[in-house]
């Protein structure tokens, strides 16, 4: 078994100690304002989600990054630098923001626990965990995404893939427990997502740059922020 589809798989697994499970990215406050209330309401906000901010947003960005980081022996810094502005630049809420941070800086955190003689160690060290310790005001998570995977020796299009598929996972787990559907109807979501995910690795792979404009997601995170009782961190 190929040891690079085994690392993606633990890279694209929610059990990574990144922190995912605790957002819904605005889908918390789409079930408190009645948007999504069942499981055709909630397969339709994840697919147009997938569509419009995964494919368009987050997977170019962890393309860039990527190749960035097969540039010179530790990475491209100034590239990787001016794509994590662009993060942090584009996330139009504070929660997204800090979500961006936050897990950004978990994975540095966890890239840091494989290094040298821990047991799980690759056999070379992460040639731009320099650069991204140094990313301010901190490194954002598609941009360590895409790093990780470079290092990790992944197919571009397999990486991409695995980043959505943890994606979606996460999100249908956060659809279940919000909406809330039963188990059943969460398998049933992912489903449809994971027939849409090729379609969402072929747009970003096109894509001349990453674009970032969803409006209703925006205003969605914003309202999330002042959202009385609330499960998620976004």
């Amino acid at each position: 078994m190929s040891r690079v589809l085994l690392h993606l798989l633990w890279l694209a697994s929610p059990a990574l100690p990144v922190g995912a499970f605790s957002y819904s990215e605005g889908l918390e406050w789409a079930v408190h304002e009645g948007t999504v209330h069942d499981e055709a309401s909630a397969r339709e906000w994840l697919v147009n989600q997938l569509a419009l901010v995964v494919a368009r947003s987050e997977l170019p960005v962890m393309a860039r990054a990527f190749a960035a980081a097969h540039r010179g022996d530790s990475g491209d810094a100034e590239a990787l630098a001016e794509l994590n502005r662009w993060v942090c630049e584009t996330r139009e809420a504070a929660e997204p923001l800090a979500q961006a941070q936050q897990m950004g800086r978990s994975l540095v955190a966890w890239i840091e626990s494989l290094q040298g003689d821990a047991p799980a160690a690759p056999a070379s060290p992460c040639p731009t965990l320099a650069v991204l310790r140094s990313l301010q005001p901190a490194p954002t998570w598609p941009v360590v995404l895409g790093c990780v995977a470079a290092w990790r020796d992944a197919p571009l299009d397999d990486a991409l893939a695995a980043a959505a598929f943890g994606w979606a996972e996460n999100l249908v787990q956060a659809a279940v427990r919000a909406v809330p559907l039963g188990q059943s109807a969460g398998q049933r979501l992912l489903a449809r997502l994971v027939d849409v995910i090729p379609g969402a690795v072929s747009t970003a792979l096109a894509a001349d740059e990453p674009v970032a404009f969803a409006p209703r997601l925006a205003i969605a995170s914003a309202r999330h922020e002042v959202q009385y009782s609330r499960l998620f961190r976004s």
